[in-house]
């Protein structure tokens, strides 16, 4: 009897089959937790990085796409009854547009660098206050005077009366139907062109008396475009990567007060 005994113990103390099983069991659902939290951290992950990548493809869109269109550049050359024609460009006329699918620009943002190869001006638009303190003197919502002041006048910066032509420039819409550009609030949107006046008045052509149809006396600007002249144009919107152009001005601008710089 006690041997039957003792075999019986014996059996139930080598059977391990049950424990291995409790144990896979034990296991598989780890594998389970494991793989349940797994998932759970994975989705939501991929939807952090689903709402940064379109985060970043609307940001990189407005960088690459949201600039202006340099369509041509006229050059305007200042006359005097006494002395003909400057030997110089003395205004550009810069006709822009928007590239497709690109937002609204605000022309006011815009900084505008003109280069002759020599000196260089930095021009923002007239009517901007944050950058020097103060707008153009006199700037105001009519488009033909803010231009003539460009080239005409001064303004009081730190104490210092300078050429508006070296700090400022000038805009006005060739098309605008929706009328969302002003003076005031110059808004550029797609559809729109519209024309940035620069003064590139030279100090010769300073002691003329008329440019682009003003009877008036003019500013030099420091600047001096004469023919095969090599520019440098940099347009800096608010969005996207700023537009540089460069080229040579006409070998000859024979008796022509406008002269075709672009294209």
């Amino acid at each position: 009897m006690d041997g039957l005994k003792q075999r019986s113990r014996s059996a139930f103390k080598n059977d391990t089959g049950a424990q291995i099983g409790i144990g896979t069991l034990i296991i598989f659902i780890a594998m389970i937790l494991i793989a349940s939290v797994a998932a759970a951290v994975m989705i939501q992950t991929a939807g952090v990085l689903r709402e940064q990548a379109a985060q970043t493809g609307t940001h990189a869109s407005h960088e690459v796409s949201s600039n202006v269109m340099i369509r041509n550049i006229e050059g305007h050359r200042a006359n005097s009854t006494s002395e003909g024609i400057s030997s110089t460009v003395d205004l550009l006329k810069i006709n822009v547009g928007l590239h497709v699918g690109t937002r609204e620009l605000d022309v006011g943002q815009t900084i505008i660098t003109v280069s002759d190869g020599s000196n260089t001006n930095t021009l923002v638009y007239a009517g901007n206050d944050a950058i020097y303190g103060t707008a153009m003197d006199n700037f105001g919502a009519s488009a033909s005077l803010n231009l003539e002041r460009l080239i005409n006048s001064t303004t009081e910066i730190h104490g210092v009366n300078e050429n508006n032509s070296k700090i400022f420039f000038t805009a006005n819409k060739f098309r605008d139907e929706d009328g969302s550009f002003t003076q005031n609030n110059p808004l550029m949107n797609k559809g729109d062109l519209i024309s940035f006046y620069v003064s590139t008045v030279s100090d010769e052509a300073s002691s003329y008396n008329s440019l682009y149809g003003y009877e008036t006396e003019l500013k030099s600007s420091g600047l001096e475009i004469e023919p095969r002249t090599r520019m440098q144009v940099v347009i800096s919107s608010e969005y996207g990567p700023d537009v540089f152009l460069n080229f040579y001005t006409p070998s000859s601008y024979g008796v022509n007060r406008i002269v075709g710089l672009y294209p």
